[in-house]
């Protein structure tokens, strides 16, 4: 009786790791056209990043600085992948 606990209770255990590292995974990112007309990027976190074209390819010019900027200050900064 203990023995078959202890077997449902450590396959309940790696069911529930599979679930987690299934959800833990970097989803692929996907890009939509809001209805507004912009562009809406899917897969970052729990809501999407939504910019105008313009907006984008300002941030995207800027890719090197905020690049350098990451560098520098890696030692304060937070990570989620």
């Amino acid at each position: 009786m203990i023995l078959n606990d202890l077997q449902q209770a450590n396959d309940m255990i790696a069911a529930l790791q599979a679930k987690l590292a299934i959800a833990n995974k970097p989803r692929k990112l996907t890009l939509k056209v809001s209805d507004k007309g912009a562009v809406s990027v899917y897969g970052m976190g729990r809501f999407p990043v939504t910019l105008y074209s313009g907006q984008w390819q300002r941030l995207l010019s800027a890719g090197d600085e905020i690049t350098a900027f990451i560098e520098a200050n890696a030692g304060l900064l937070a990570t989620k992948d």
